[in-house]
């Protein structure tokens, strides 16, 4: 499983951007997950397989909004924080995961990562 992202770059703080992540191949559960230096990494959202079901970390909600196209994955990124700032890594499973799984263990497949930088 082959996952390609997009989006990442630099704004303003109240800024916006879009990460799109797609895949060829039929997964349930897509996600994305964040990595600063030094520190683990760290669950954002995720969303099931038929586009429901989305759940987020605190901090985002309100801000972030995840959604799902087939085999596309998108985070809608609003009203950005420095503290936003760090590489974004999608992610995705085939597996079956309970609702509200948002260990890295529990995604199997995972992207490149793009850097995502908020100017203070």
């Amino acid at each position: 499983v082959q996952l390609v992202e997009s989006g990442g770059g630099l704004v303003e703080v109240g800024g916006s951007l879009r990460l799109s992540c797609a895949t060829s191949s039929s997964v349930s559960a897509m996600g994305w997950f964040r990595q600063v230096p030094g520190k683990e990494r760290e669950f954002v959202a995720a969303i099931g397989r038929s586009g429901t079901g989305a759940y987020y970390l605190d901090s985002v909600k309100g801000r972030f909004t995840i959604s799902r196209d087939v085999n596309t994955v998108y985070l809608q990124m609003n009203s950005l924080k420095p503290e936003d700032t760090a590489v974004y890594y999608c992610s995705a499973t085939r597996m079956f995961r309970p609702y509200g799984s948002r260990q890295a263990r529990d995604f199997d497949y995972w992207g490149q990562g793009t850097q995502v930088t908020v100017s203070s």
